[in-house]
């Protein structure tokens, strides 16, 4: 198995560096409105789904600890795969990954114009609208072609922007908690809890990005499963006292668009719905940010492994980034962005998130009993089982996906396929030309 460093990448991101990606990676836009809907299912039980969910996604994260620090080049769970498997199933795992952010983004980035709409109503009209979307992508475009260490300044900032409303939050609901609201009510029915963790799997996602750009990482086969762990116990931490939060101190949670703003209002006034807004705008943009940094990383990947045109995986000879990749991405997210809203962009959902999930945790097992594997630098005790249980769990999830969603995933997987199929055969043509060619003779 090859396991050769990114040649010309720079290795400017580092372990805090690469928290700040994580959690910003996970805290989007999910948190914002999720904590609702699931106590609209299953009303005080959602604690408790906010709990098995975490440590479901906790295993999961445990799985790509152990793989993850296998390798240190670009791509995260396509590298993964493109190593487990054949060549087909690695493109299906990237071609997914990557186009769920690039939806994620389209859908986040309309998002973000709502929530300014809250200071500034005209930001929805259409010109405003499409001339807010074009600067804020072609900024952080900017910002990710200019180098990795700006990106990644940017990530911390936003890291911290985001976190201190959030803290503040709890911190200050945290005194206005009424007890009554967490007396439990008749059990709800299986089908309602697990809907509610699936839900919830939406929130706890995108830990996966830190894992992608590890060929710009310091030491990330130490860093990587390190900044994982970190972030999990840092976000389940905060996502559960939210929810402990919006349950003690806003009787209507159920039918509350925006939870959070609409309990900050209640313990904090004008000025807190204010505060939880501006917050939620920072959130939504530091996970922009690291949707494309993250996305444009996997055409990258695919280019040096043949399976993409060689061209997208050009790297700037001043900054050191792979340009193209973030041009192109950049610009399809620009486009999905304009042309649909929140709910029509998000057309790759959670369904496709488990998928490639799945994988990591297979590919875990796959790794242990092949001699060839590059050795871990974090060796997971109980690692096998650990799998199989994670694996166990996706499907769990996956069984109470809607119709809907599985026909997304189905649909984005055929797309996938027939674009691997089509630049294999133009591969294979261009090798045979270039065979046949006749050969000049010297003279």
């Amino acid at each position: 198995m090859q396991n050769q460093p990114d040649a010309d990448l720079v290795r400017g991101i580092r372990r805090w560096d690469l928290v700040a990606i994580a959690i910003n990676g996970i805290i989007g836009a999910g948190i914002f409105g999720l904590p609702s809907r699931v106590y609209g299912l299953i009303g005080t039980y959602s604690l408790i789904a906010f709990v098995v969910c975490a440590l479901v996604v906790a295993l999961i994260i445990l799985c790509f600890a152990e793989v993850g620090s296998r390798f240190y080049d670009t791509g995260g769970p396509y590298l993964y795969a493109r190593e487990a498997f054949q060549p087909a199933v690695a493109f299906e795992i990237g071609w997914l990954i990557w186009l769920a952010r690039v939806t994620a983004f389209a859908a986040n980035c309309n998002l973000l114009i709502s929530y300014l709409s809250y200071f500034w109503l005209s930001a929805t009209d259409p010109v405003w609208r499409a001339s807010v979307i074009v600067l804020v992508v072609a900024v952080l475009a900017l910002i990710n072609v200019l180098g990795i260490r700006q990106a990644a300044i940017v990530s911390n900032a936003f890291t911290i922007g985001k976190l201190i409303p959030i803290i503040i939050f709890i911190a200050a609901g945290l005194f206005f908690l009424n007890p009554q609201a967490y007396e439990f009510g008749p059990s709800p029915t299986t089908g309602a809890f697990s809907q509610s963790v699936l839900l919830l799997v939406y929130a706890f996602t995108g830990f996966e990005m830190a894992t992608i750009p590890a060929g710009e990482v310091r030491d990330p086969q130490r860093n990587v499963p390190r900044a994982l762990l970190i972030t999990i116990l840092v976000v389940a931490v905060l996502y559960i006292l939210i929810q402990i939060v919006c349950v003690g101190t806003l009787p209507e949670l159920a039918q509350s668009q925006k939870p959070l703003a609409d309990a900050g209002s209640r313990f904090l006034g004008a000025a807190g719905g204010a505060l939880i807004s501006a917050g939620a705008m920072v959130s939504i943009t530091g996970n922009l940010n690291i949707l494309l940094l993250s996305g444009s990383r996997l055409p990258f990947a695919m280019a040096e492994q043949k399976q993409l045109p060689s061209f997208i995986g050009s790297i700037h000879r001043r900054f050191f980034t792979p340009y193209i990749s973030i041009l192109i991405t950049a610009g399809l997210m620009l486009f999905l962005t304009l042309k649909s809203s929140f709910l029509a962009a998000l057309t790759i959902s959670t369904i496709a998130r488990l998928v490639t999930y799945g994988a990591t945790c297979i590919a875990l097992p796959v790794f242990r009993v092949r001699r060839d594997a590059p050795a871990p630098a974090f060796r997971l005790p109980g690692g096998t089982i650990v799998a199989v249980l994670s694996l166990l769990l996706i499907v769990w999830l996956l069984l109470n996906s809607s119709l809907q969603e599985a026909k997304a995933a189905a649909i984005a997987a055929a797309a996938g396929l027939v674009i691997y199929f089509v630049n294999l055969l133009f591969s294979r043509a261009k090798a045979q030309s270039h065979k046949t060619r006749p050969q000049r003779r010297r003279t």
